[in-house]
């Protein structure tokens, strides 16, 4: 009977979360967000909603209710408005680090809430469909969870790299987790998928991920770049030489 009053008081928790963020809502802010988002007739973010609520307004919200249930938090993260689905995002972020944290205690328990929260990220990547929403838990959740994990767990990333915009840069920026373990394969195997990619924001990913290799190693970044570096587009190649001197950038930059 406890556990089970205890789920509902967790499942009664997004009616209030929602109405804390309407109450935070901006419509002033909404418009400049609507156009910095890209959400005109044909642009990326083309149609998504605005309630114009800055992000470490929401880290708040997150926080206060970070016992929200996976089901309420699938149910924001499946909402139309950005800021839920982002709020949904920093909320499960903020789950997979205590789950972390809490492994010494209850590894079993913390293994199967990390299996859950990363199932459901990937069960519902169509919702995680604009740049700042892939870069504030793609490394956090799916790089994390696959950093200790194999090759085949981490095959999910090239299905990833071959499918829409946003799918591309979750498996991009997952590999920041391996970076910053100074684990660099996939991400260079990733961005040799993403080299001809047509897209600005995949440039610009793979471009941030390589300058992260770099500021750790920069012989494994210049050995990539050589390859490629006459090729690849120049926005990529911008962003992963910003780190380097200004020789080298113009070496680079200049063939």
């Amino acid at each position: 009977m406890i556990v089970r009053d205890q789920e509902n008081s967790q499942l009664d928790q997004l009616p209030q979360l929602l109405s804390d963020m309407q109450k935070l809502a901006n419509p002033e802010k909404a418009k400049l967000l609507s156009r910095f988002f890209k959400t005109g007739k044909g642009e990326y973010g083309e149609e998504d909603i605005f309630l114009g609520i800055v992000v470490p307004e929401q880290r708040k919200i997150a926080q206060k209710y970070i016992e929200l249930s996976l089901p309420e938090i699938q149910k924001l993260l499946s909402s139309k408005i950005h800021e839920h689905r982002l709020t949904a995002l920093i909320i499960l972020t903020l789950q997979y680090k205590k789950a972390e944290k809490d492994n010494k205690q209850n590894q079993s328990a913390t293994v199967k809430t990390k299996e859950d929260i990363f199932n459901l990220y990937l069960n519902n990547t169509k919702y995680i469909n604009n740049w700042d929403l892939v870069d504030i838990s793609a490394p956090n959740i799916v790089g994390n969870y696959l950093l200790n994990k194999d090759s085949k767990d981490r095959s999910i990333l090239y299905k990833l790299a071959k499918s829409h915009l946003w799918d591309k840069r979750i498996s991009i920026l997952a590999t920041f987790a391996f970076i910053r373990n100074n684990q660099f394969e996939d991400s260079l195997k990733l961005a040799e998928i993403l080299l001809n990619d047509k897209y600005d924001l995949i440039h610009k990913a793979t471009g941030w991920m390589l300058r992260e290799i770099g500021k750790r190693d920069q012989s494994v970044e210049e050995e990539f770049l050589n390859k490629h570096y006459q090729t690849m587009p120049r926005t990529m190649l911008r962003y992963a030489i910003e780190k380097f001197d200004e020789k080298k950038k113009k070496y680079y930059m200049g063939k």
